[in-house]
């Protein structure tokens, strides 16, 4: 059956040569990605657990984790939880097959538990965390949908993707990542909590980053903001790796040395005092918030691998983009790819798959067209291959 594919030419400026273009990334140890996190973590683990049993993915969906924020009490040189975080795992899934009740309630819980010891070096999860999990059993309706093996859309929804990211966006994206990734290690007192926004108004770029700083690796106020001038100088080095333009950074712009406030924390994480958290209200599949780009309002983690257009059409557009402008070879400036589904019918056949290609200089639409047709429809053809790269952990959703 012939795809719903329309590919067109868009006569707009591409995001680099715009005036202006805002971007945001919530690291990991943020309390809406921490959400994501194991949102996403228990929908794997559920996927497993079901595969290992039926050899097939059941219907679940885990993606309306909520995190309420505990209180705390930082100092320099260490201060403690007072009350710990509360962390609701709520959601849906197949909790009976022919009369035997799943362990998927204690598989929540475990991987719920597992995530957050593996990814927040400075949180006792025994003693600042609670976990509460209320997953309950799905709707029949959708049940019916999810489980006819024929890969029906459980949703009438859309996603939205896109190519290449731009210098400002790879600038956020990759600092963020290197402050949760080696720097976080040689420079202790930086907690997984930061938040990168990026703001470039013609060739100059501002960075504005919030950290949490962790007190008991820090013993004064003249030590934090040593650690703020050596985080300024390691964060300047790698941004210059990364573009040619001007840029700024700012940290934790909210001190006020005169009034005693700093951004200190007790275990590197904002939730413990009162930051609440939520699935879907953090970045999108590319990692990124951004305003001046095509996107979708659909929280991606935790929901099921297999039908939920959400999290594929999200995932699968973002892919298609990015094929898309690689095989073009420098050809196609920008690729903006949206996918809609129809709740029932098969999610490899999209209302309406639309590619929107801005061309490089001088280079004509007819050139790409084909092409990128074709790259459309091998990836719908090939749509089922996603569940097991989101099961094994190899595609990010947040």
């Amino acid at each position: 059956m012939a795809r719903n594919i329309v590919v067109s030419h868009l006569n707009e400026k591409p995001i680099e040569r715009q005036p202006a273009e805002m971007v945001e990334r919530k690291g990991i140890g943020h309390p809406d990605s921490i959400a994501d996190g194991i949102a996403e973590n228990m929908s794997r683990a559920l996927s497993k657990m079901y595969l290992e049993r039926y050899e097939r993915i059941l219907h679940h969906n885990t993606d309306e984790t909520q995190i309420v924020g505990g209180q705390s009490q930082p100092k320099f040189g260490g201060g403690n939880v007072l009350e710990p975080v509360y962390i609701l795992l709520v959601g849906r899934a197949v909790t009976t097959v022919e009369g035997e009740r799943l362990p998927y309630r204690s598989t929540a819980l475990k991987s719920a538990y597992k995530y957050l010891k593996e990814n927040f070096r400075h949180l006792d999860v025994e003693e600042d965390i609670t976990l509460d999990c209320k997953i309950g059993q799905g709707s029949v309706d959708l049940r019916s949908v999810y489980d006819t093996q024929k890969h029906l859309a459980n949703d009438t929804s859309f996603g939205v993707g896109y190519a290449p990211l731009s210098e400002t966006e790879r600038l956020v994206l990759e600092t963020e990542r290197y402050m949760n990734g080696k720097l976080k290690y040689d420079m202790p007192a930086l907690g997984e909590d930061v938040k990168v926004m990026g703001a470039r108004i013609e060739d100059k770029i501002k960075l504005t980053v919030a950290v949490a700083m962790v007190d008991r690796f820090v013993n004064d106020p003249d030590e934090y903001k040593n650690i703020k001038e050596e985080l300024y100088t390691k964060l300047m080095d790698h941004g210059k790796k990364i573009t040619d333009r001007d840029f700024e950074i700012y940290i934790n712009t909210a001190d006020d040395y005169d009034k005693g406030i700093y951004y200190l924390t007790v275990t590197g994480l904002s939730m413990e005092n009162g930051d609440d958290g939520s699935v879907g209200r953090g970045n999108r599949v590319n990692g990124l918030i951004t305003p001046y780009r095509p996107m979708s309002m659909e929280a991606a983690a935790g929901k099921n691998p297999v039908t939920h257009v959400g999290k594929l059409y999200n995932i699968l557009s973002m892919k298609i983009a990015e094929d898309i402008v690689e095989s073009a070879g420098g050809d196609i400036a920008e690729a903006r790819v949206r996918l809609l589904s129809q709740i029932g019918h098969p999610i490899d056949q999209p209302l309406l798959a639309s590619t929107e290609l801005i061309m490089a200089d001088g280079v004509p639409f007819e050139k790409v067209k084909a092409e990128a047709e074709s790259i459309v429809d091998s990836w719908l053809s090939r749509i089922s291959e996603l569940t097991m790269m989101i099961v094994d952990g190899k595609v990010s959703v947040f």
